[in-house]
């Protein structure tokens, strides 16, 4: 049984690997036996990820750079091999009222919330292809499913991530590559930091959920380990809320 859930291994590369989600996710994988290329913007943070643990190497670079995502995913694989999993966390929200949204904003946030995730698995997604075994992991959001205010481009983004997760399972699935995707509630990063740093929103969506309480990253873990791993081998295509129940009410 315990295999289903073993990622030992396995070569990861996760985006958005130097904090918050991205960073818990590729230290998970890597704690658990896969080879983990962490990539990010932010050298010095991606450093001391790197630093925290073995089975981890550090690649500093652009998820927005939509043209270098080439480049980026021949320097992944020169590390440990070519990935078998994908995920794709770096993401930005610029939080404005969309009469504030500049084009250049909009575009930024599609580009690295939306586009990176499509043009880098492509990318990986042959090396998989001939293992016959390969899985991305999207990041979707509360707001995949419900609008929030000033969530305009972002809530556009993970709507977008959805239906992309979809059509990317109905691609490569029948290569051995489940595509599905991850929809946290409130967890405490920098992207949710304005929430956070007001008592009144945090507690509004705490209350908002079934169990009470909004989330900690130690509950994306399971989830996660789960579409990575042999126990999801039937499972593509999904979108999974991981909220505290914040969409059943």
């Amino acid at each position: 049984m315990s295999d289903l859930f073993s990622v030992a291994g396995r070569v990861a590369c996760v985006t958005g690997a130097s904090s918050g989600i991205g960073q818990a996710m590729a230290s998970a994988l890597a704690e658990r036996g896969a080879k983990v290329v962490g990539v990010a913007r932010r050298a010095k943070a991606l450093e001391s990820w790197e630093a925290g643990g073995e089975g981890r190497a550090a690649l500093a670079g652009d998820a927005a750079d939509l043209a270098g995502l080439p480049d980026l995913a021949r320097q992944v694989a020169e590390i440990f091999g070519a990935p078998d999993i994908l995920i794709p966390a770096a993401g930005i929200n610029p939080r404005k009222p969309a009469g504030d949204v500049s084009l250049a904003e909009w575009q930024a946030t599609l580009d690295i919330n939306l586009s990176h995730p499509f043009f880098l698995a492509r990318e990986m997604v042959p090396a998989m292809a001939q293992k016959g075994w390969g899985r991305v992991i999207t990041i979707a959001s509360l707001q995949t499913f419900r609008a929030f205010q000033n969530g305009n481009v972002y809530g556009a983004t993970k709507g977008g991530i959805a239906q992309l997760t979809r059509a990317m399972a109905e691609a490569w699935s029948g290569q051995g590559i489940m595509c599905n995707a991850i929809a946290p509630g409130f967890f405490h990063t920098s992207l949710s930091s304005p929430v956070f740093d007001d008592d009144t929103l945090r507690d509004h969506h705490a209350a908002m959920t079934c169990v009470g309480r909004n989330g900690v990253i130690e509950d994306l873990i399971g989830p996660m380990l789960f579409l990575a791993a042999p126990a999801s081998d039937y499972v593509t295509g999904q979108v999974l809320s991981v909220d505290g129940g914040y969409t059943a009410k």
